[in-house]
């Protein structure tokens, strides 16, 4: 007789993903927004030269990003393009509850 076990145990992973909230999406769709509110206003933007195009890239410039004490200078990078979007950089908004930092995303 075979055992039903590895069946059993593939289910009930199957089962407690679904329930948890776990849900797959093809990288190329997956898009993730993380808001940051501080107190303290970031310093002004850093001079960044930007290297010269890359084909099949975006420059992402540099921002300041927070580690929960002070503002730390994240240089600028290339992200993969994706055909049909453009590039939203990372930047800070002002309101009235602080300073919230927007992470750089795509537009269609």
């Amino acid at each position: 007789m075979k055992s039903t076990l590895p069946l059993k145990l593939a289910l009930l992973a199957g089962v407690g993903l679904t329930f948890a909230g776990v849900t797959y999406a093809p990288p190329a769709a997956a898009q993730v927004s993380i808001g940051v509110g501080v107190r303290v206003g970031p310093p002004p933007p850093r001079f960044e030269r930007v290297p010269p195009p890359r084909r099949g890239y975006a420059w992402a410039p540099g921002y300041w990003r927070w580690d929960g004490h002070r503002h730390i200078w994240a240089g600028g990078h290339w992200v993969q393009a994706r055909p049909g979007y453009r590039y939203a950089p990372a930047r800070w908004v002002h309101g009235r509850h602080g300073w919230r930092f927007r992470d750089g995303y795509w537009r269609h």
